[in-house]
């Protein structure tokens, strides 16, 4: 009974293990890996026709996106997840072909230009469509066999509509194994989705670690916030642009705003309009307004229930065709666009951020985590120019990262989450889904907590049976980033790091927090010493 770690090792997306029972090889997501390039997401480390099942966590592109160069270079097994998981992988891994057309195709333009070869897409539209043939659902709390020996139960894990926790109970030459993988938890109190589930025991925990070293910001109310965030660009006459993940993250925005305006929040133009242009979004939404009994919290069931629409409100607009995104910035009027991606490395969103970044009344809005190596991380980061679209843009717009609204719990529910499962205590604790200055550090943390824990590496071989690792893997080399143009070492990017969590602690302590920021100043200085002799 083996482990492996294909993906998301020391790193944020790109999620993918196997366990090896009985024979079979059970996949535990198959996600692409955004930002960064260090994997290569086009070679999968194993054959796709050896794996027999895959389980989905959830629908996000980072845990599913490979899930069709799968069934493409030949897997036939059944791939298992949740009811409304399901419904939103079908339409998420459609539209994520269509981005692998677009860009093979606009790759393809250049090559015939210059003379280089033809690129083909990771996989195509069809090869999407063909993924539905093998997909199985299941509902939460349901005890399903998957074979012989294998068993598996999916709890909420409250990071998304759908999303799981997959507890695995095993049992090979008579020995038995439960693995719980949390997938991504949520954080507490979103709306819409209910609080992550907790679990009594298990003798192995895979465990995410996005946020394993910071807490989110304190947010009074998420209204308020992002409603004077409205108001005042508005007063300025300028654009509100949201990079938003179409699944999730966005029908939350369309939850806040609808509460905004039905309270009267933003004075400078009440009935500001709203622009939802991203396709997905809008075939996700009616999703999210489907038959949900078992996945909506108590707030969101009471709206249905008493008949609210809890994502529609006046002057809200969903476009569809390319000539309705391109006119929201011809008309010069101040409005509301939430576009995808998220990250911003794909989609509309870099349009709009080619029309309003250099606008210094606008405001660009980040309400989700950001990537390594993606656009939206160097904005964060306070790049000055952008190029889009072989153009370079000059960063004028006011930058706000909306840290409060995320749907990843933060360092302090992470810990509560594992601290909870003790009956029977975790043999083994494996650190996932975080970069790799978080999770070895979050790793530690919860040793500390009375655990055995690592964050394994890439290509990674763990023996469940003997507990132990019996299969180094190695860490891929980073590629240089750019920043201003100028390509930076792995220190420099640390040490931006570093200070982005020293700010948010000295914003969260008010200067009480003097322990953890003298540790914080002693690293600042030794990765400088660091920077200095690179």
């Amino acid at each position: 009974m083996k482990l492996s770690f294909y993906g998301a090792d020391q790193c944020v997306t790109g999620s993918c293990h196997c366990l090896e029972v009985n024979g079979k090889n059970i996949l535990i997501d198959c996600g692409l890996q955004q930002g960064r390039d260090e994997v290569n997401n086009e070679a999968l480390p194993f054959h796709p026709g050896s794996i027999d099942f895959v389980l989905i966590t959830h629908a996000h592109i980072d845990h599913t996106g490979r899930v069709p160069m799968l069934v493409k270079q030949g897997f036939r097994g059944r791939i298992l997840t949740t009811r409304v998981t399901a419904n939103l992988m079908d339409i998420m891994l459609l539209d994520s072909a269509h981005i692998q057309e677009s860009d093979a195709e606009w790759k393809n333009r250049k090559a015939a230009r210059s003379g280089a070869p033809k690129v083909e897409p990771l996989y195509t539209i069809e090869d999407a469509e063909n993924v539905k043939q093998y997909v199985t659902t299941c509902e939460y709390g349901e005890d399903v066999e998957l074979c012989e020996g294998v068993s598996v139960r999916f709890a909420d894990a409250g990071h998304l509509l759908g999303s799981a926790c997959i507890t695995v109970t095993a049992t090979e030459n008579g020995v038995t194994k439960k693995l719980i993988f949390s997938g991504d938890l949520g954080n507490v109190d979103q709306p819409i989705i209910r609080n992550p589930s907790h679990f009594a025991g298990a003798d192995y925990v895979v465990m995410e670690s996005t946020y394993g070293n910071r807490n989110h910001t304190e947010v009074w109310s998420y209204t308020e916030n992002l409603a004077k965030i409205i108001d005042d660009t508005m007063a300025r006459g300028g654009n509100v642009v949201i990079p938003a993940f179409a699944v999730g993250r966005t029908q939350e925005l369309l939850y806040f705003i609808r509460e905004i305006k039905d309270k009267g929040l933003v004075k400078s133009n009440p009935d500001f309009p709203v622009y939802i242009d991203s396709p997905l979004a809008r075939r996700a939404t009616t999703i999210f307004t489907g038959n949900l009994d078992g996945y909506l919290d108590a707030d969101a069931l009471a709206l249905v229930q008493d008949g609210t629409h809890m994502f529609n409100f006046s002057n809200l607009r969903m476009t569809e065709t390319v000539e309705e995104s391109k006119g929201l910035n011809e008309d010069g009027i101040p409005k509301v666009i939430i576009s995808a991606s998220g990250m911003c490395d794909a989609g509309r969103i870099r349009h709009h951020l080619k029309h309003n970044l250099w606008k210094p009344e606008c405001t660009i809005v980040f309400v989700g985590y950001q990537g390594e190596g993606t656009l939206g991380r160097s904005l964060l980061e306070g790049v000055r120019s952008v190029k889009l679209f072989g153009e370079e843009i000059a960063v004028h717009a006011k930058i706000v990262n909306f840290q409060g609204l995320s749907s990843h719990a933060d360092r302090d529910h992470l810990l509560a989450w594992i601290a909870d499962i003790k009956a029977p205590k975790p043999q083994h604790v494996f650190i996932v889904h975080g970069d790799r200055e978080v999770a070895p550090y979050f790793a530690e943390s919860v040793e500390k907590l009375g655990f055995t824990a690592h964050a394994p590496q890439y290509t990674e071989v763990y023996d469940l049976i003997e507990d132990q690792i019996v299969a180094p893997g190695y860490l891929p080399e980073r590629k240089a980033k750019a920043v201003g143009g100028q390509r930076v070492s792995s220190a420099y990017e640390r040490l931006v790091a570093l200070g982005q969590r020293m700010v948010d602690v000295i914003r969260r302590s008010k200067g009480r927090d003097n322990k953890t920021l003298g540790r914080w100043a002693d690293q600042l200085r030794q990765l400088l010493d660091k920077w200095e002799e690179s």
